[in-house]
């Protein structure tokens, strides 16, 4: 069986669309067998987007580790005016981003594959991320601990996990690694947690 969080080159291609409603305009995403919520854009990745939204940080310098065909990274960049790097271990994930960038002629930023932060180099004001919960809690933990090498001094970190796959136990986790994590938003059993450096 073929994950998402691996790169599958027997996996047939079959391009769909995905649409994504905010306030009066509707974004379109490429999307594809053999990436993370193929068919529709994830609830917890909605929440997420839309939490941050209400955060209100615009013109920031963002990373999306983990971002799948794009959706939270380009979003931020056309709503919030902010650069944005991507970065997937799935290069089919990479390849659907780079066409959806294509679609928006203002998008500030870049894509480009990395099992976690191995490829990245460079700090950031933001990182955001629905992290590959089914490659399980040790790489999750990595992803999240990992962030705060690559966050400026007061970088801030956001990310989403349900109840039922650890949010609380992860939670505790990271603050016994001296970082202060807040729950911002839940729904439907889905945690939106924001993460600093005591």
């Amino acid at each position: 069986m073929s994950h998402y969080f691996e790169n599958d080159m027997n996996l047939k291609s079959k391009i769909r669309e995905l649409s994504y409603k905010y306030n009066s305009s509707f974004f379109m995403f490429y999307s594809d067998n053999g990436v993370f919520s193929k068919n529709s854009i994830d609830f917890g990745s909605r929440l997420l987007l839309e939490t941050y939204f209400e955060e209100n940080l615009t013109n920031k310098r963002v990373l999306d580790v983990g971002c799948g065909y794009g959706f939270l990274g380009i979003m931020i960049g056309n709503i919030t005016d902010s650069y944005v790097e991507m970065v997937d271990i799935n290069k089919r994930a990479v390849h659907l981003t780079n066409m959806n960038i294509k679609r928006y002629k203002d998008f500030k930023g870049k894509t480009y594959v990395s099992d976690g932060y191995s490829a990245v180099l460079d700090k950031y004001d933001i990182i955001i991320t629905n992290p590959p919960i089914r490659v399980g809690k040790d790489k999750v933990l990595q992803i999240l601990l990992g962030a705060f090498d690559h966050l400026e001094k007061d970088g801030l970190l956001y990310y989403v996990i349900r109840k039922d796959q650890g949010a609380l136990s992860i939670k505790k986790i990271l603050e016994e690694n001296g970082i202060q994590v807040n729950v911002i938003n839940r729904d439907k059993g889905y945690f939106i947690f924001k993460a600093n450096k005591c």
